[in-house]
């Protein structure tokens, strides 16, 4: 079964501006971003495509008390990387990804998922956006600042 080509990218956060960034296991390189997956199915919501994607990489409840999640309403479109392009349907290229942050009350523990992650750390938002490697997930966390707080 092809992976839908249509995203979220949630940065989860404290209200200091601390983010949680994550290792990808299936990287040669280390590659660290935000937690990011595709729909599980065509009908599936954005939102609950987030809130299941947080949950199955980090083991953070995005529903709990104290935890705030958001729908920044942005939607970014690029190529898929030629590594992972075998995931898709042939002749996808593209993909749409939403842009989500969760504001969590502090720097809460994370259970990795080890087949898709084999490291996490805390961040501020600034080491966060450099040391990511997506240019999408960078940018996204350089915008904390100003659609964190309401």
């Amino acid at each position: 079964m092809y992976k839908i080509p249509e995203s979220v990218l949630v940065v989860v956060h404290t209200r200091a501006l601390q983010v949680l960034l994550i290792r990808r296991a299936d990287a040669a390189e280390a590659f660290w971003q935000s937690v990011t997956g595709s729909k599980d199915h065509p009908h599936e919501s954005f939102e609950a495509a987030a809130v299941r994607e947080v949950r199955e990489e980090t083991g953070i409840d995005a529903r709990a008390p104290g935890a705030v999640l958001r729908d920044w309403q942005l939607e970014n479109v690029y190529a898929i990387y030629p590594q992972w392009r075998h995931r898709y349907a042939p002749g996808v290229y593209l993909n749409t990804e939403r842009v989500f942050a969760l504001e969590v009350p502090h720097a809460v523990p994370v259970t990795l998922n080890p087949r898709e992650h084999t490291a996490y750390t805390w961040l501020d938002w600034r080491a966060a956006a450099d040391r990511c490697f997506s240019p999408s997930n960078a940018e996204a966390i350089l915008w904390l600042p100003r659609f964190a707080r309401p």
